[in-house]
């Protein structure tokens, strides 16, 4: 990235500027970097162990395989899920606040027995799922986070405040030749004056 600058005061000041501010941003993003590094790690490790107990209860849920033939699936469905919305190192992500389920009313003489421990079950397979499924979109929100930021302090760090230093350097070099160049020249009037003057004399 090419900084566009002008060789005077009032650019390099603009410059310096710049370069301060990102310098003194970078320890911030950097921080929320390394938070969101976490917060990814935690919740891969917390979606790994949603899949593994999800696994589980299916395993559960296989051996009852026989009887859930005749279950009816329509007698529990998923009514409301309520959720709320919270801040990971400056990420907004939904929390699941918990899952309410509607079972229909069904006839106690004419169902097995078992009706009960197939609703329950259904009930934990349901509930997992559905914090499964909220832990992946906060996973997704975070890592994104996470790549943004990441780019954002590669940005800083290897391009701009280079950039800016550069630029600087370049300006400082420039004025101090023309400086130089400006006292040489004076030198040499005044020489070229004072040979006048002595030829006058």
């Amino acid at each position: 990235m090419a900084i566009k600058f002008q060789y005077n005061k009032t650019s390099m000041q603009q410059l310096e500027k710049q370069l301060k501010m990102r310098v003194r941003t970078l320890p911030i993003i950097k921080n929320k970097e390394s938070a969101l590094r976490m917060e990814v790690k935690k919740c891969k490790a917390e979606a790994a162990g949603l899949e593994r107990k999800l696994e589980e209860q299916l395993q559960d849920y296989e051996g009852m395989n026989a009887l859930w033939c005749e279950f009816d699936p329509t007698l529990v469905s998923v009514k409301d899920v309520h959720m709320s919305v919270r801040k990971i190192a400056g990420v907004r992500v939904p929390v699941l606040d918990g899952v309410e389920l509607a079972v229909r009313p069904f006839s106690l003489f004419n169902s097995p027995k078992w009706f009960y421990d197939g609703i329950a079950l259904l009930r934990t397979l349901a509930h997992t799922a559905i914090e499964q499924e909220f832990v992946q979109a906060k996973l997704g929100l975070l890592e994104y986070s996470r790549k943004k930021t990441t780019q954002k302090v590669n940005l800083f760090e290897k391009v701009q405040i280079p950039g800016y230093e550069d630029a600087l350097r370049k300006i400082k070099r420039f004025m101090e030749d023309e400086e130089n160049l400006s006292k040489s020249s004076q030198k040499i009037l005044k020489t070229i004056q004072e040979k006048r003057k002595e030829a006058e004399a």
